[in-house]
Parts: structure tokens; sequence; C-alpha cells
């Protein structure tokens, strides 16, 4: 989880999403006070779950440990056949804006000669 949230598009995703989520509370005060209660039973649940989890989590550590490994040996295979993974969303965007200009320049260019 922590290699897939490291990766540039992955990350840059969730700051646009939590930018976007700051905005919205910031603007409109009644889906603020619906967030902020949501957000508190998150936490209230997450630190409960937490707490009852650990003793299963540490008796599954091995296995963890495994599936851990074979899904980073996966995420490099897919960092492999998809470079765009290491790109952050304003540059992908950028790069995509750049290419569609470029071909509709070449279909114009096309269509006119």
């Amino acid at each position: 989880v922590k290699e897939v949230a490291n990766l540039s598009l992955v990350s840059s995703a969730c700051d646009v999403v939590s930018a976007a989520y700051a905005s919205t509370k910031e603007r409109h005060p009644y889906l603020r006070s619906v967030c902020d209660a949501a957000e508190k039973g998150v936490q209230s649940v997450t630190e409960a779950t937490a707490s009852c989890v650990q003793p299963v989590l540490a008796t599954l550590e091995p296995h963890v440990a495994a599936v851990t490994e074979y899904a980073s040996k996966g995420l490099d295979k897919v960092g492999e056949k998809l470079p765009i993974l290491p790109k952050p969303v304003e540059q992908i965007l950028s790069d995509t804006k750049e290419l569609v200009s470029s071909r509709v320049a070449e279909v114009k260019e096309a269509v006119g000669s």
C-alpha cells in the first residue's frame, strides 16, 4: 500500500482530491458539518478496529510479509509496462493536451492539403 501511495500518479491524484474536498468543505458550510461528523466517525471506527485487529495481524505477519513481497514484485512489473505511473497527474494532463493538440494540427494540415 505504501508503494502504491508513493507513486507520483497516485500521490498527486490524492492531492487533487484532497484539495477539492477541502475546497468544497470551505465553500459549503452545511457539507462541512456533515463531512466533519463523517471524519470523526471514521476516526473512531479506525481506532477501535486497530486495537482489535492488532493481535490478528501479529499472527498473520509471516503471511503478510510474503504477500507484500509478491505485491511489490508485481507492482514493479506493472511500472515497467506503464511508464505513466511515476508521473504526476498534472504532467499527464499536460502531455495529453500536447499530444492531442499536435494530432489535431496534423489532421488540419492533412485536410488543408
